[in-house]
């Protein structure tokens, strides 16, 4: 599938119906004869690499919906190929809803939110999930440093073809930043201090040295 003749998958014949009632459908007229991208840019790329999080939304064979969220180290989420993301899916706590929506019904959507920048990318596909298959696991996996090690039990792997993504405009998006952001800056904020503090004893040592000194009282 291209860009050319994959619309109708973000706007379906209902929703262009109700473009055309609702008087937005001129403003859609040239994404829907543009179509919308369905391989992986750099610049989309650069986007999954960041994301700690994720929505997989599924569908069972009779229609009813299903969220489930995903998450992970950043990066967690892996470009496979040009149209295929990939993540190892972890022991959890067992109700198998998004594996049975799959093996019945492969359609998928993957909807990415970064609160601290403002942004989303929303993804049509279909996905599959990968049983035994170790090699895939791992490339998917990340562990992490021994340290630092990502807890979690990786038991096989989900593959989303991607069949086309847009971006999603940043209105409404709460502005909100992980353990992580909030740590790196505050170590931004406390090596500057420490700098200035540096700097203002050097300063002060350097006047000291130049202030000539006083005469004592009789």
């Amino acid at each position: 599938m291209t860009a050319s003749n994959n619309a109708d998958i973000v706007f379906t014949p209902a929703a262009q119906a109700a473009q055309e009632q609702r008087g937005s459908a001129k403003a859609y007229a040239a994404r829907l004869e543009e179509g919308f991208p369905d391989t992986v840019t750099p610049d989309l790329a650069a986007f999954i690499a960041e994301q700690d999080t994720a929505f997989l939304g599924t569908a069972s064979a009779q229609g009813a919906p299903y969220i489930q969220h995903r998450g992970g180290p950043k990066g967690f989420i892996k470009v496979i190929d040009a149209r295929t993301l990939g993540f190892a899916d972890y022991r959890g706590n067992r109700q198998y809803i998004t594996l049975a929506n799959l093996s019945e019904n492969d359609r998928a959507y993957l909807f990415l939110l970064d609160p601290a920048r403002k942004q989303r990318i929303k993804l049509w596909g279909r996905a599959r999930v990968v049983e035994n298959d170790p090699a895939l696991v791992e490339r998917l996996f990340d562990q992490g440093s021994n340290a630092k090690a990502y807890k979690a039990k990786p038991e096989r792997a989900i593959l989303f073809t991607i069949e086309a993504w847009d971006v999603n405009c940043s209105q409404h998006i709460v502005t909100r930043f992980t353990e992580a952001d909030i740590a790196g800056a505050l170590d931004t904020v406390q090596n500057k201090i420490a700098e200035l503090e540096a700097e203002n004893t050097r300063l002060r040592a350097l006047l000291a040295a130049q202030s000539p000194p006083q005469e004592l009282k009789s």
